[in-house]
């Protein structure tokens, strides 16, 4: 952790400006906290830009409005953390802590940060804001779990994330995931090829997320031997699965009925996580949403919990946040 001992004490005459001075630890070398070409420290400052930051050595001296220059020192000390911890600097890093600390959440940036769910291929899956973090808790500490969202927040990917976890420490024997497929009534018959043929578009994004999280060569064998299913949701009727971890993914698209039958397929030992996004229904006019009473139904009802992600918790293209609030400003109007 960084020493921060003021540096000065404001005068009469300039009582809203304060001096601050960080040290860091000989254990994280300032090149690795600076960023290759300075460019952590080029975020910090854009993140303040009412805060002159001075680099010498191994100290890092603050001058500026006494909030901000609190904050930045917040920020460095994360920062210092998150480094010790082994996770790189980047200016998306920086960027998202400092919105978490601005937020006033009660998350720490280095508890998100530093969070490791899953190590594959050279890669590591991490939560990268509080509501992603509080997701994955939830997911670790209930049985049934909503993940509920705009899209680009991470509702399927951090789920099967937790999924492949789970299966790699033995706490499951399976991972069953499914998807409603929504037009099936309607332009399946249309496509060329076998039933599964026609399916396939309608799951191939669970099918990319499994091949960012396990070795693809591995994955037709866990198919094969069933440790891994990908269905669609109407081959979920009459069954029980024990010891499994089970997703549901694009659950607006489920009527009430659907909903409720997916739900009662929970076994022994079972976990399981449903997704969706309550604005992009594709379902029929007259068709309500499953996802959308599901809460008013099992509110009251203990081991289950619904989390809500927000613009704030896209982890895609900036502009994908920016979208999902200008529409969301459209819709109420």
């Amino acid at each position: 952790m960084a020493d921060s001992t003021p540096a000065q004490r404001p005068n009469a005459g300039a009582a809203a400006r304060v001096g601050h001075r960080i040290t860091i630890p000989p254990e994280v070398p300032m090149v690795e906290l600076l960023g290759l070409g300075d460019q952590v420290l080029r975020a910090i400052e854009a993140g303040f830009s009412g805060v002159d930051i001075h680099v010498r050595g191994n100290e890092i001296s603050l001058s500026g409005p006494a909030g901000d220059v609190a904050l930045v020192a917040r920020l460095v000390d994360e920062l210092v953390e998150v480094a010790l911890a082994g996770t790189p600097l980047t200016p998306d890093v920086v960027s998202r802590s400092v919105a978490m600390l601005t937020a006033g959440t009660v998350t720490r940036p280095a508890d998100v940060l530093t969070l490791n769910i899953l190590s594959s291929r050279g890669r590591t899956i991490r939560p990268k804001t509080a509501g992603q973090k509080d997701y994955v808790d939830a997911i670790d500490r209930h049985t049934v779990t909503f993940g509920i969202g705009p899209a680009g927040t991470g509702k399927t990917y951090l789920a099967m994330a937790k999924a492949v976890q789970a299966l790699q420490a033995r706490q499951v024997n399976r991972i069953v995931l499914t998807r409603p497929a929504v037009e099936a009534g309607e332009r399946l018959g249309f496509l060329p090829g076998t039933l599964n043929d026609k399916i396939d578009p309608y799951l191939r994004p669970l099918y990319d997320a499994l091949h960012d999280m396990l070795d693809p060569d591995t994955i037709p064998r866990l198919m094969e031997a069933g440790t891994i299913e990908v269905a669609p949701l109407a081959y979920m009727r009459g069954r029980t699965l024990n010891d499994s971890f089970i997703i549901l993914d694009e659950a607006q698209n489920t009527s009430s009925e659907q909903m409720k039958m997916f739900l009662t397929r929970l076994g022994f030992g079972s976990k399981v996580v449903v997704t969706g996004d309550v604005t992009q229904v594709d379902l029929p006019a007259a068709v309500p949403s499953g996802l959308r009473v599901v809460e008013s139904i099992l509110a009251d009802v203990d081991d289950v919990e619904f989390c809500r992600l927000t613009s704030s918790d896209v982890v895609r293209h900036r502009l994908v946040s920016d979208i999902i609030d200008a529409y969301a400003r459209w819709d109420r109007s």
